[in-house]
């Protein structure tokens, strides 16, 4: 089963202040790599190396080479035909662009579970359910 990581989420693998949302971003991620079923966009790579240097402060070089390691998971690139759908749903369900590029991507890369902590919990895209991972 193909999971699809949002930005929110893997910033909590190396946020030491939420140490239990930590651990569970970390456990997700472990098991999601070791199965093969991890996927990420271009734009959630973006989105985490600019948290990783602007919010964490942490060395550029160091984010890169953590931003890096999430490549070797299926990337869902960011293109035209991305934007418009994203446009297209942004618009329908009165989402943010930004949510709206993350459930087309993921629904492109065919994932069924987008881990985030922005959407509603259950919420459903066609064949893709949000899954908030700290909800206890």
């Amino acid at each position: 089963m193909s999971v699809f990581f949002d930005t929110n989420v893997l910033v909590y693998c190396t946020d030491t202040t939420a140490p239990e949302k930590q651990a569970i971003a970390r456990a997700l991620v472990s098991t999601a790599s070791a199965s093969g079923d991890a996927m990420v966009s271009t734009q959630v790579l973006i989105e985490l190396f600019n948290v990783f240097t602007r919010k964490q402060q942490m060395p550029p070089a160091h984010a890169k080479a953590l931003v890096t390691a999430y490549t070797g998971w299926s990337v869902v690139p960011s293109d035209v035909a991305l934007v418009t759908a994203a446009i297209e749903k942004s618009m329908q369900q009165q989402l943010s662009i930004w949510d709206a590029m993350v459930i087309e991507a993921a629904l492109r890369g065919g994932a069924q579970t987008l881990y985030t902590e922005d959407l509603t919990h259950g919420q459903r895209f066609d064949a893709l359910t949000v899954v908030n991972p700290f909800i206890s």
